[in-house]
């Protein structure tokens, strides 16, 4: 019989029985890459997702595209971000654009409406189309046609900027790597929901890759600066990273600079813990893991349904075991777990959504 590496992550109970269970895999580990914990098998090969943004935007600014086109580190957090494409992201964006002499139409992201409600409904009520700026990538995608263009590179033609062949795309391939400690041609390379590439690597190696963010210690001088301004734009515009009704936004927001959070699509979840955040002296912690089925539904949540958010409720219970987040910060944070009330249409408690792992240690 084949061992899974996924193990039990989330139950749902009805009464007093389980009715349904997610599975997942976790890794814990240190910038110097050393595993301090996990749960599942932690080498498991899984997407990024969202979850690489950070780490896509890294090159771009290691050979200086923030000094060169003068960009603010609210504009270098929109780099990041899977935005919830209100009108002051798109505000952000099109300053980017500016800047950098890149133009919406040139964006191969595609098109949605906003994940923002309120923004969707008022452009429903305008008789507003989407455009590419509104796209949760969209400042991703301007990030690498302006590295395009700080590199010297065409961007469209027989070779466009997403094309995994492209020289801008290779580069970002190569950091990606060097933060994870893999080889290039370890990564397994896969196209993204907004048409770029995206990048299956162990789950224990983009947990270094985000401690690494947080303390890039070791790495070249350029490289860490680079990270250092990843970090500091997502822990002071978390708002840029996601928007109103974005978990993301909200545990940074709660975190006060002690966590950078990035989820991504199909149960994918990364986050780093800021050295000195769980007590003085704590080395920085890479955090990543997969819900196995996907966490489907994971952009709104009817009331009392958990379903959808096994993946911010999974992040909060780590940061509680972790020692990380305290009480006072998990109550503020109540509405996304880490347990919730299963309630029926009459908004009676019928059972309990609740995390059901726990840690392994390196002894």
């Amino acid at each position: 019989m084949v061992k899974s590496a996924y193990k039990p992550i989330f139950q749902l109970t009805r009464g007093d029985i389980v009715e349904s269970l997610h599975f997942g895999a976790i890794a814990v580990v240190e910038s110097t890459g050393k595993l301090v914990a996990w749960y599942g098998d932690p080498g498991v090969v899984t997407f990024t997702r969202s979850s690489a943004k950070p780490l896509q935007a890294l090159p771009f600014l290691e050979q200086g595209g923030m000094s060169a086109y003068g960009l603010t580190l609210q504009e270098v957090a929109l780099l990041c971000a899977s935005h919830s494409g209100t009108d002051e992201h798109v505000a952000i964006v099109k300053s980017i654009q500016e800047k950098t002499g890149v133009s919406e139409a040139d964006l191969m992201c595609g098109v949605h409406y906003p994940y923002d409600p309120v923004t969707a409904e008022a452009m429903r009520r305008r008789g507003e189309v989407p455009t590419p700026n509104r796209h949760n990538c969209s400042g991703k995608h301007t990030g690498m046609l302006a590295f395009a263009h700080l590199l010297g590179l065409r961007t469209g033609d027989e070779l466009a900027y997403i094309d995994p062949d492209h020289p801008v795309q290779h580069l970002i391939l190569a950091t990606v790597a060097e933060m994870a400690a893999l080889k290039p041609a370890d990564i397994h390379i896969g196209i993204d929901g907004c048409s770029a590439p995206n990048f299956a690597l162990p789950l224990r190696n983009t947990a270094l890759a985000f401690a690494r963010i947080c303390q890039p210690d070791g790495l070249a001088e350029k490289l860490v600066e680079a990270c250092r301004l990843i970090s500091k734009a997502m822990l002071t515009y978390p708002d840029m990273i996601g928007g109103p009704d974005n978990f993301d936004t909200f545990l940074m927001q709660v975190g006060q600079g002690r966590v950078i959070c990035k989820g991504g699509a199909e149960g994918f979840q990364a986050f780093g813990i800021m050295p000195g955040a769980i007590k003085p002296g704590s080395p920085a912690l890479g955090v990543a893991f997969k819900i196995s089925d996907g966490d489907l539904k994971g952009h709104s949540r009817p009331y009392g349904d958990p379903r959808g958010h096994v993946r911010p409720a999974v992040t909060l219970e780590l940061l509680r075991q972790l020692g990380a987040f305290d009480a006072e910060d998990l109550e503020k944070l109540i509405e996304y777990g880490p347990e919730f009330r299963v309630e029926n249409w009459r908004q009676l408690k019928v059972g309990s959504g609740t995390p059901c792992f726990r840690l392994e240690h390196e002894k």
